[in-house]
This record gives structure tokens, sequence and C-alpha cells, in this order.
């Protein structure tokens, strides 16, 4: 079906042109009567502005913001804390009237080729970046492309964009002594990718906690937050000839893939094995035990930086906000280590 125009509406009402587009925009020219008149057939035929056409105007919006995920593809859909971030994004945005586009790379060269191809063609107003790294190339390149930029994570790195962090060093040093109050000594946290400015934060935040404990056997493994690299690296560390007594896992599906291997090992959870999950979303509950985890509220998290971004769009100034940190929330998966 052919897309109502400006015209069309024209033709219904029995006006000009330049009266129709005088009352779909608020600007004075027509009467009171003929503009809601206008109004309600343009409403009544579907029509909605063009999107190309609205950002062509001086100062116009297209109407969509831009998020892109450097994540393995095969576990995005399923990843509870991408889940809920979007959903909150979506949620805010709706209010607003504007729309998510939201798309995958491969690394970080090929997300930049994507807000390089966003900027030329006007295809959002703005963009929510997440997953700052260690020496990231994307704040730089938002200073010199015309795309304003809002980032998840910082502020260190965020090179003068406008961030919503948290501090996870907070609930990391809760669980590694809440772990040893409990007579854990080898607790092995199963990390995301190192160059992720979080990971760093959470290792750092980890090995302090440990040495403070005198946990000299604690150590940091990375994978890729993917299921099947958490059910691999879990299955290597409790084949060793000193197995870990306490798993701490960087997201809920490496966590959940722990926990079943466990099982398939004959590993008793909590009584010879505590596990710990981060980011904890309805999954940690539906399982058995329910997992111990760190609580944060994503949906939350989405909404307000969906918020600070179109506040930058409509030029207020941003200032950069912390987080309140994650809570531990301890449950079945947990306990005192049993000798």
């Amino acid at each position: 079906m052919r897309r109502p125009t400006i015209m069309d509406i024209a033709k219904a009402a029995g006006v000009s042109k330049g009266a129709v587009s005088y009352a779909l925009n608020g600007r004075p020219g027509v009467s009171e009567s003929t503009r809601e008149r206008i109004l309600t057939i343009a409403n009544d035929l579907g029509w909605a502005p063009s999107n190309p056409a609205r950002a062509l105007a001086p100062g116009g919006r297209v109407g969509a913001i831009g998020m892109v995920v450097d994540r393995p593809a095969r576990s995005l859909g399923i990843e509870p804390f991408f889940m809920q971030l979007v959903s909150g994004v979506e949620t805010e945005l709706s209010d607003q009237g504007v729309d998510l586009m939201l798309q995958v790379a491969e690394d970080v060269e090929a997300e930049l080729a994507v807000y390089r191809r966003w900027a030329a063609e006007r295809r959002v107003d703005g963009v929510v970046m997440v997953d700052l790294r260690v020496s990231d190339p994307r704040p730089e390149m938002m200073g010199v492309l015309p795309l304003p930029a809002v980032l998840l994570g910082g502020p260190e790195g965020a090179g003068g964009l406008p961030c919503l962090y948290t501090d996870d060093g907070v609930p990391m040093r809760e669980v590694v002594h809440y772990l040893a109050a409990m007579g854990h000594r080898r607790i092995v946290r199963v990390a995301g990718p190192e160059d992720f400015v979080h990971t760093h934060s959470r290792t750092e935040a980890f090995r302090q906690a440990a040495e403070r404990s005198g946990l000299l056997q604690a150590r940091t493994v990375h994978a890729d937050y993917t299921g099947e690299a958490g059910s691999r690296t879990t299955r290597r560390l409790l084949a060793e000839a000193e197995p870990p007594t306490a798993l701490v896992y960087d997201n809920d599906l490496m966590a959940l893939a722990g926990l079943g291997v466990a099982a398939e090992m004959g590993i008793e959870v909590p009584s010879q094995l505590s596990i710990v999950a981060w980011d904890d979303s309805a999954l940690c509950q539906m399982v058995r035990p329910s997992l111990t985890a760190v609580s944060r509220d994503v949906v939350s998290h989405g909404r307000r930086v969906a918020s600070m971004l179109n506040a930058v769009l409509t030029g207020q100034r941003v200032e950069s906000e912390e987080t309140l940190p994650g809570e531990l929330r301890p449950r079945g998966s947990t306990g005192p280590l049993v000798v």
C-alpha cells in the first residue's frame, strides 16, 4: 500500500499543500478549526512524517538512535543483560516516539565502520555506546563525527563523552569476602573479555579483595560470555588436581552453564562448590539450586542512558552519572565449604 503524502491530505481536506504543511508543523497560517480537521484527516489516512525529510530540515532529527553491539551473535539473543538493557532503552524511546536501530558487529573496526556509515547517511540522531575497552578508539572518533553519543561505562577512557557508569569494585569485594568468610580458599573468577574496562575493574577488585583475605590460590580466567565458553572453562577448572571450591562468573549465562557442568561431573552445589553469577536475571531464580548473584537494575540503566542521549540531542548539558553499585543476593548456590 502506498504511503500517504501531504498532497493526499490536502486533497481530502480541500485545502492547499501549504496549509497542510502549516498545520502539521504547528506553524501559524491556518485557523484552529482547519488545523484540527487536517490533523484528524492525517491521522485517519495513517500519515507519518518522513524521517529522511525531517533530517534534511534545519535542526531536523530522523527519530532514531543507534546501538552497535560487538558480542557473539549466537549468544546475544539469549544473554539476559542485553535483553534487559534493550528493554530499558526501548521503553524510554517509545515514550519519546523514537526508534532504536540495533546492529551486531564482528569487531571494533566493523563497529567504527557502522558509525561512519550512520553519520554519512543520517541514519540515526545519536548512539548509545556499550562495552568500553582499554585504549578504546571509539570515543575519539565520536569527537570527529557529527554523531552525538552517550556511553554506558566509564568514566575513565570515556574521552569526554557523557557516561552512565557503575563501580563494580564494591560488589566484587563483597563477593570475595563473603566466600572467604564461608571457608573458601580456592576461588576462581570466570571473567569476560580481558580488553573490556569493566572486566579490568572487576579483576583488580577481585585481586585486591583476595589479597586482603589471604586467598593465595584465587585467580581470574577469561571467556567470552557465551554458555559454550562457560561450560568449557568450568569443565577444565573442575578437572584440575586441586579444583576451585567457589566460582564467580561475570554473567548469568556462563554461571548457568557452570551449574550444569557441576551436575554433569557429579559435584554437589553448594556443599562441594559454590557459584556466584553477575547480573541477577530471572534465570538465576528459575534453576535449582537458585543462583547467588550480584543484582543490578539493568532495565533502569537502559532507560537512563537513553534519556541522557535524548537530553544531548535537545541541546542540554549532560554530565556523567554513577549508578548505585550492584547488590549481592545470596541464594542456594553458595554455602560454607564442607571438608
